[in-house]
């Protein structure tokens, strides 16, 4: 009788995996189609001059930009620039910014003191803060980086610091009980309690750095994608800036899925 309730459990749960597949490959399926369709009806509307084609441009000029700056290699350099911008932003930004947080829970004092402070500068817009960060460091790629750190790293300080804030309590007092000093809480309950809400973080970030860069790129860049974007602007070269538009998205997609990756790995591992 206990074999034929396992047997009987093992059938559903076999039932169940396999119902949960089928939908997962019906929702990829179906933003596959969605993709599909809205590049066709974009060049459908393009040549029937639903919409003028020169200011939104249309997917078969957009493929023949792409071709082109695959050819000449400026696709390649320009991407590439964002790409190394944007991660190294990234990584600065959350490593910084986890290590302030770690900081303020360490010192309640130094919370209180600059808990205002990291308020103020969550709201404040960082594009502001643009022009300012090109006199102090002037027209380099350090000025972008820091404008990727800027986007990343209070939103950082802010999300681990409430999580470390929110650890057990109970586990805490369990290990003082036993002469646990403030660094063996750290280490044996704080951090792994808070590394489902640092790799959380990641994934807020790794946008926002975009973002950052994107901004910088606006203001100061000779090359990646933010120049290709202004430089197409102001030349009337829709199909450039379109056609970066595009690449960008797709950059964010893969870095996106990269944290995905290793948030995976991560989970494995604990």
């Amino acid at each position: 009788m206990y074999d034929d309730i396992n047997t009987n459990i093992s059938e559903e749960y076999k039932k169940y995996l396999k119902s949960h597949r089928r939908k997962k490959s019906a929702i990829r399926i179906s933003r596959i189609i969605l993709l599909i369709f809205i590049f066709v009806l974009w060049e459908i509307a393009a040549q029937k001059e639903w919409i003028d084609p020169f200011i939104m441009s249309q997917p078969s000029r957009i493929l023949e930009t792409l071709i082109t700056m695959g050819k000449d290699g400026s696709l390649f350099i320009h991407t590439g620039v964002t790409v190394y911008e944007t991660i190294v932003g990234f990584v600065i930004g959350t490593i910084l910014g986890t290590l302030i947080a770690i900081a303020l829970w360490w010192s309640d004092f130094l919370a209180s003191v600059l808990d205002p402070y990291l308020v103020v500068l969550n709201a404040l817009p960082k594009t502001a803060l643009g022009p300012i960060i090109l006199v102090w460091i002037g027209g380099t790629t350090k000025s972008i980086i820091v404008m990727a750190l800027l986007f990343s790293i209070v939103v950082t300080i802010i999300n681990v610091y409430t999580s470390f804030r929110s650890c057990d309590e109970d586990k805490i007092k369990l290990l003082k009980t036993f002469g646990a000093n403030k660094k063996q809480i750290l280490r044996k309950v704080v951090l792994p309690s808070g590394i489902t809400s640092i790799i959380s973080t990641l994934k807020i970030n790794v946008g926002l750095s975009l973002v950052g860069v994107i901004v910088g790129e606006f203001l100061v860049s000779k090359a990646g994608l933010g120049y290709l974007i202004i430089y197409g602007g102001q030349v009337f070269k829709m199909d450039l800036v379109m056609t970066s538009v595009i690449i960008l998205a797709i950059v964010a997609a893969v870095l996106y899925l990269s944290v995905l990756w290793i948030e995976k790995r991560v989970l494995k591992m604990m």
